[in-house]
């Protein structure tokens, strides 16, 4: 078996797949029976469970255990039990058994039929629990003997692999067992350890006798666990260096002589196996990283420093308060606690009255907040039954009206404003062209070809002039007056662009309008595009037809167009 070179990640065979979301839930699922209602029913079934080694136990042997040990659960009966132990199979803490039983009865049988064992989850969760209600306030001594064992087990190792011929596989195995066991109760001492010392040092409370106490543990304890772990950290560091070269070839000579439950037969997917600790390189990396910084991160010798130097500076600024509170600068510790117990041992009434002695807690007051113009409020009336008046956040919680933090700086929006004026600039550019391209096409639209822009332009001038025609009266032959529009000279322009759109109807004509959005052909009206005297400087010819120039959407008078 061919071990993987330092630093690579194991193929997808070598080691199972993180989790997926479904089997974080599954596994998560194993703790709730700890913080359910009848919770402590629950620990008392699993207690039972892992008691035994492969425990196949049947509703009755349960039933039977728990009232031989009393608590919680003694008192439940077949019904209810055997609900406990059904949730406890669907969380995952329990797996169902079977075994050939005996009953007298149909209800029997279904009791003992389904029998139960402990699931690998389950026993893991529960010895947790344990371990968490046993000692979880108890400061755990550092077993800093452990680590002279680990630095000798190193450079032991390390020199018989160096030998000629090699350790023996069975020697080395026990060694490397014995090695991580070690470092692993060792690193779990020191963890368990600060995590106790910040949870004491994290306190303001603390009298001078406890204070002296917490003093002496950690200018002596701690300094001698620290200034272990320095002094051996360089040793173990450089026997590791020693054995790392050799360390793929010893790893591949252990599983060679002792497969374990990696040598199941591969077809086996199901079956997951967590090797000892020391099998595998990530073992060995996770030693090393202990005392070396490899990844950049830091090592735990360096934070172990740090913590170190955290703490003192905790017992530091509680010897500060100490010294203030002995001045009357600082604490009322001892008054508080005089005080509670006067409210504890103090009548309701009487409770009432020291909390107005001691807090200036005064009957209640109508605030200075004016309700509604329309809302007259008595004064005899009680704030219990009167309207709700709307308080302020910073006036009911820090009695002050003004605002907290720093004014917010105005919003910079230039560039967003640049954008809508190129936009602006980019849209005139393209309507001053599209006039410009109809000046140049009048008189000749069927021999050209105008832009999309050119004929929206001509299509709105062409609306506008169509729609500002007059509706006048028309006598016909026999003295009868009919509707009609004047078309014979509609007009419209654009000011801004300084164009003229001039349509007049002639009979028998036809407007063809080519363009790349299709073509438009327009009957007996002819169209004329030109330029306005404003922008051209130019008078407008004697006898075109063309009235004087006014304003945007003007029309003009005697046109004729008959409506169907």
């Amino acid at each position: 078996m061919e071990e993987p070179a330092p630093g690579t990640q194991p193929e997808s065979g070598d080691a199972p797949s993180a989790p997926d979301a479904d089997e974080t839930r599954r596994r998560l699922d194993a703790y709730a029976y700890l913080s359910a209602p009848e919770r402590l029913e629950y620990l008392a079934i699993m207690r039972i469970f892992c008691g035994t080694l492969l425990a196949d136990l049947a509703v009755p042997d349960v039933m039977a255990k728990l009232r031989e040990g009393g608590g919680a659960a003694s008192g439940l009966d077949a019904d209810p039990l055997t609900a406990r132990l059904e949730q406890l199979v669907k969380w995952g803490n329990l797996l169902r058994g079977s075994h050939t039983v005996k009953a007298s009865s149909i209800t029997e049988y279904q009791r003992s039929r389904a029998r139960y064992q402990l699931s690998r989850l389950g026993e893991r969760v529960q010895r947790d629990a344990d371990g968490v209600l046993a000692e979880a306030d108890a400061a755990r001594e550092v077993s800093n003997e452990l680590l002279a064992l680990v630095e000798r087990g190193l450079r032991e190792l390390a020199e018989l692999v160096a030998e000629p011929g090699g350790i023996a596989p069975q020697d080395g195995l026990e060694r490397v067992s014995t090695l991580f066991v070690q470092f692993s109760g060792f690193a779990d001492s020191v963890r368990d350890f600060y995590a106790y010392l910040g949870q004491v040092l994290a306190r303001y409370d603390l009298d001078s006798r406890e204070y002296q106490g917490f003093k002496e543990l950690l200018l002596d304890y701690v300094e001698a666990i620290t200034e272990d772990v320095s002094f051996r950290a360089p040793r173990i560091s450089a026997a590791l260096d020693a054995l790392w070269p050799r360390l793929p070839g010893l790893l591949k000579q252990l599983n060679t002589h002792a497969q374990g439950l990696a040598g199941l037969p591969e077809g086996r997917t199901e079956t997951r196996v967590q090797r000892s600790r020391g099998r595998e390189l990530s073992d060995w990396e996770g030693l090393r990283g202990w005392f070396r910084d490899t990844d950049g991160q830091g090592s735990q010798v360096d934070q172990l420093r740090d913590a170190t130097l955290r703490a003192l500076q905790s017992l530091l600024a509680n010897a500060k308060r100490m010294l203030r509170s002995a001045t009357g600068e600082m604490s009322r510790r001892r008054d508080l606690l005089r005080l509670a117990r006067w409210f504890d041992e103090a009548a309701p009434q009487d409770a009432h009255d020291i909390a107005v002695a001691a807090f200036g807690l005064y009957g209640a007051r109508h605030l200075g907040m004016p309700p509604t113009a329309d809302e007259v409020v008595p004064a005899y009336t009680s704030w219990w039954t009167g309207p709700v008046v709307e308080v302020p956040v910073a006036l009911r919680e820090r009695g002050s009206r003004a605002q907290r933090g720093r004014t917010a700086s105005v919003e910079d929006h230039s560039a967003q404003k640049e954008r809508l004026r190129e936009a602006a600039r980019q849209q005139a550019a393209d309507r001053s062209a599209a006039a410009d391209e109809l000046c140049s096409a009048s008189g000749r639209f069927d021999g050209v070809r105008l832009t999309s822009a050119a004929l929206s332009l001509l299509l709105e001038l062409l609306a506008t002039a169509l729609g500002n025609a007059q509706l006048r009266r028309r006598a016909e032959a026999d003295g009868e007056e009919v509707p009609s529009f004047g078309l014979d000279a509609a007009w419209s322009e654009d000011a801004d662009l300084g164009v003229r759109l001039t349509v007049h109807r002639t009979a028998d004509t036809r407007t063809l309008l080519r363009s790349a959005d299709g073509d438009l052909l327009l009957d007996d009206l002819e169209l004329v595009v030109h330029r306005t005297a404003a922008m051209d400087d130019e008078a407008e010819p004697t006898g075109s037809g063309v009235p004087p120039t006014r304003s945007r959407d003007a029309h003009a008078d005697g046109a004729e167009m008959s409506v169907p």
